[in-house]
This record gives C-alpha cells, structure tokens and sequence, in this order.
C-alpha cells in the first residue's frame, strides 16, 4: 500500500505533456512519377524530348561550327555544362569551336547584353542549360540552333521563339539539369561513364542536397560513389558554388575548375574556390541572425539583409529550418545590397510545410503571383524576374519602390505580436538563457 507522502505526490504531479509528432518530410524519390498511357513512368522528361535532344547533339558534332554553352553558374548549371562539352569534344567537335558565356552580375540569358554577345560570337549551335526559361524572341536573328535543357517552373510555351526544349519540370520527381544532361548524353559514346558520372552527382546534390537516396527512378550511382566518395561530391558542391555568390561574381573561375578536372578531389584543394568560400561563409554568418519579419496572415517571414555577396538564399535556407510556426509556409530573404536600386530576394518552404500534400502544398511562384493578382498594374512593374524558378524555391529582382510597394500589399510586420501588460508573476520560472532574441543579439 501507497504511503501518504507517496499518494501525495502522484496527486500533485504534473500531468505529461504530449510531444507534437515530427514532421516526417517524405523521401524526395518517392514523389509520385507521371505514367504514360502504358502505365510506364516518365522520367527524367518524355522520351521524344531526350530523343530529339541527342539527334542535335550528334548534328552539332557532326557539323563541325561554333557552338555556345549557355549554362547557369551554380554546381548544377556548371555540371550540366560540362557534361554536355565532355560529350561534343568525345564526339569530335574541337574544344576551340566551343564558346561558353555567363552573363554579367544580376544579368541573364534573356538580356539584350547577352543578344549583343550571342550576335558577336555568331554560333550555329546554341545550348542553354538550366538557366529557366522564358517566352522572347530568338536569342539572336542570325540562323542558328537552340535546344533548352531546364527543370525549372516554365508557362506553356514559355521558351524562346523557335527553341527546342527538353525539360524535367513536370516528370517528378524533377530531376536537376545536370542529372538530365548526363541522361541525355550518356548514351552518345562509351567513354562518358568515367567522365560525367561524378558530374551528375556533383549537381544533383547542389540542387537537392547531399541527403538524397539514389533510389529508382534515379540511377544506380554505387560504382560512382565507390570511386568518388559522397564526401568529396558534397564538399566540391559548397566550393564550386561560392564564386558565383562572391562579391566578386567570379564564375569563370568555377567554371575552369570543373572542366579541368577528372573528379571532384582537386576541386578541394583549388584555391580560387576556397577564398570565395570563405568570403561567402563569413558573409553568411554576418547576416543570419537578422530577426524576421512576420507578412499580416502570418505565412511568410521576411528578412531583410544588404550585401554585395549573394548570401541570400543561404540565409533562407537556414532560416527554413529553424523557424516554426503552424501557420509559417515561406521563408524570404530580401537583399538590398547584390545590386544598386534593386532588390534580390530568394524563398524557402518552411520545413514543417514541407510535409503537405495535394491542395496544401505549398507553390511559392504561385503565392507570390497571388499577392499582386488584384493589382495588375504593380505585376506588370515587377517584371519578368519576379517569381521565378521552382515552385519550392523561388525569388526573383525587382526594384527598390517596387519592393516596398509589394511588401505593403503583404502586410509585412503589421503581425507582431503585443508585449503581455501587467505585473510578472510571482511564480514565474527563470527566463530561458538560450532564446531567439539572444540569437539575433549575436549579430551586433
């Protein structure tokens, strides 16, 4: 029998709080894939896309003329890039014939810089690689070939005036621009394993992280990891992307790197690489404790930074894993300092978001389209650049009075919260040490 002192004790006993169930974000291979009408799966993009993209790539080796590579300048464009080079040059086009172009900071592939680049260099065959993509004009008037390889969010028919296009964007799971590169091009001659295989890794996990299981319908990577271990891969994604993010804007460096090497192990070891990373480490670290802001509805955060690097989708990166809030759907970094008079800002889906399904998943091209939709007149301002990319990680370039127009309309800090009035309790447990204000003090 129970003492007294015991019974006591049981009574007063707090009772236990039920712990909230973990957010179980499902494992990125096993997003439903699209079936054709035999029930088979489409993936990494229709069949007749990559078919067509090999005949050019063939076509374009065979026709011995200059040629331009358009890829984007992270680890994923300049993977895509590389593999389709090692491909033309096994193939029998000269190195010489191949031209590869990266526009200028806060420039793109749409630009008239680029027309006036693309016109100078007068190539037959032009390739643009993972750089989303757009409804304009032809890149340049003279004849010419252009096939689009991309994954990104794109409208119908949102690609260049007589383009040809393969893309992975609506074969879940998306494959990355350099995992569909390799896919296309692997085939076209036996000496590609060795060559490209650990350039697929390299951008896929620069675009969907090093935690990805290369699980059907990705491919069997075992021989690859075998001799290039995942490490390796995964510390070669962080140096390859930092000169792009410097101050500096200093791709070409990244991109001689990649092509130069035979796998991911002297990239470690590249100095031009490690600088930019340090750079954009410390310049990340400067800006990641900036507190939120809080839109009126409460569903996006949005913090405000202004640096010449471009920290800011890293820092919305981080801050989608940390914040947490039931409501809270996007993360948005907003950069003052990347270009004068204009606005960068990246977004995130919150981790805990990221678990919906079906209607409740969250788009962010399509929320951010939904908050200028009553206004048509400021849509038509924000211009091209605004909500592109993935549905999972957008952003965008806009101007300063556009900027502060469009966060108006979504009530940015009209949801913070009012300081309890009145006394302290006097039974009031001591203050937390380790808060979130503390963390934001960390910065000053």
């Amino acid at each position: 029998m129970a003492s007294p002192a015991k019974r006591k004790a049981e009574t007063q006993a707090s009772p236990t709080k039920e712990k909230k169930p973990k957010v179980q974000i499902p494992e990125y291979h096993l997003t439903p894939s699209r079936r054709d009408d035999d029930g088979e799966i489409v993936w990494p993009a229709p069949e007749a896309q990559i078919e067509r993209a090999r005949e050019i790539i063939k076509e374009c080796a065979s026709a011995q003329k200059p040629t331009l590579i358009l890829p984007d300048k992270d680890a994923d464009g300049l993977s895509s890039g590389a593999i389709l080079h090692h491909t033309l040059t096994s193939l029998g086009l000269p190195s010489d014939l191949i031209s590869v172009y990266f526009p200028p900071k806060g420039s793109n592939v749409h630009d008239e810089s680029t027309r006036s680049t693309i016109t100078e260099l007068s190539p037959a065959y032009i390739f643009v690689l993972d750089q989303g993509s757009r409804k304009t004009g032809p890149l340049y008037d003279e004849p010419h070939t252009c096939l689009i390889v991309d994954h990104h969010f794109a409208d119908e028919g949102g690609f260049p005036e007589g383009a040809e296009f393969v893309t992975a964007h609506d074969c879940p799971p998306v494959a990355t621009s350099a995992l569909l590169t390799y896919t296309i091009c692997l085939p076209l001659h036996s000496d590609l394993e060795n060559k490209v295989s650990w350039l697929a890794a390299l951008g896929t996990h620069g675009d969907l992280g090093n935690t990805l299981k290369w699980q059907p319908p990705f491919p069997d990577m075992t021989a690859t990891f075998k001799k290039y271990p995942k490490k390796s891969i995964n510390d070669a994604v962080g140096l390859v992307n930092a000169p792009r993010r410097s101050a500096a804007y200093n791709v070409d460096a990244a991109w001689d790197a990649v092509i130069s090497v035979d796998g991911p192990q002297p990239l470690l070891g590249n100095d031009k690489l490690r600088d930019a990373q340090f750079e954009v480490k410390q310049e990340t670290e400067r800006w990641s404790h900036v507190p939120p802001k809080f839109s009126r509805d409460a569903t996006i955060a949005v913090l405000t930074i202004k640096s010449a690097a471009q920290v800011h989708p890293v820092v919305a990166t981080r801050w989608a894993g940390f914040l947490k809030s039931e409501k809270l759907e996007i993360i948005m970094c907003a950069n003052e300092g990347y270009l004068p008079s204009k606005v960068n800002f990246s977004c995130r889906v919150a981790k805990h978001a990221r678990a919906r399904k079906g209607d409740d998943k969250v788009n962010i091209i399509q929320t951010l389209e939904s908050i200028v939709a009553d206004d048509p007149d400021l849509r038509a301002r924000l211009g091209e650049s605004f909500a592109r990319g993935h549905k999972e990680a957008s952003g965008g370039i806009i101007n300063v009075q556009e900027w502060e127009e469009f966060k108006k309309l979504m009530g940015v800090g009209e949801n913070s919260r009012k300081k309890a009035e009145g006394k302290t309790p006097e039974n009031k447990k001591p203050a937390q040490k380790n808060t979130l204000q503390n963390y934001f003090i960390k910065a000053s």
